[in-house]
Parts: C-alpha cells; structure tokens; sequence
C-alpha cells in the first residue's frame, strides 16, 4: 500500500478524515512549491478576501466575492494537478497532451473573468 491513494481505501471514520485531511494538506503545499501562478493567486487572495469582507454590504455579497476568489484558486489547483498527470503519461509533445494542457488553462481564464465579473457585478453601483 502507498501513501497516496491505496492506505486510504481501508480507512473508516475519523481516520478517513484525518487521511484525507493529510492528502489536501499535501497537495496544497504541492501546489505551492512547485506552482508560480498559484502563488501569485495566494497573494492575489490574501489582498482580496480582507477586501470582500469589508466591501461586502451583505452576507451574499460577501459569499459571492471570496466564493470566486477561492474559485481561482480551486481550478488553479486542478488545471496542475492535469498538467502533472499529462506531463507524467505522455513526456513527449502530443496534441491531446496539449489540448488537455490549453483546456485546464482556460478553465483557469474563465474562473479569473467569473471573478472580475462577480466583483464588478456586486461593487458597480
């Protein structure tokens, strides 16, 4: 059994839990170490959630501003996870390769512009 996938399968409960909490801890640490564009988004994040709380005249507003920011950063995370698994099973160019690659990087285009959208929607007076 490995670490990251097999041990998990024979957990219950709280172990379950703890696993899997362990697993997101390490997949976020990934994504920063080895992740430029993520990074810069955590930045982006830690500017724009103090912001969201305090432009935010009501709960949904609130909700919809840090709820796009943390979009970007959720498809950020899986548009590298794709890339790994790309770059692992075919090293060589391919055009799947690539169209997977272009794919999860509009993916990241859209939830940026879902993001301005959403704020510009909730500050626009």
């Amino acid at each position: 059994m490995n670490d990251t996938g097999d041990s998990f399968k024979g957990k219950q409960g709280i172990a379950r839990l703890i696993a899997a909490c362990g697993y997101s801890r390490d997949g976020l640490r990934a994504a920063w170490r080895n992740e430029a564009a993520f990074r810069e988004e955590v930045l982006l994040a830690a500017v724009a959630l103090p912001l969201a709380i305090y432009l935010g005249k009501s709960g949904i507003e609130r909700a919809l501003l840090i709820g796009s920011i943390v979009l970007v950063l959720i498809v950020e995370i899986l548009n590298s996870a794709i890339e790994a698994v790309v770059d692992k099973a075919s090293p060589e160019r391919h055009e799947l390769a690539k169209r997977a690659k272009d794919m999860g990087s509009a993916a990241v285009l859209l939830s940026l512009l879902a993001a301005a959208a959403i704020w510009a929607c909730v500050l626009w007076p």
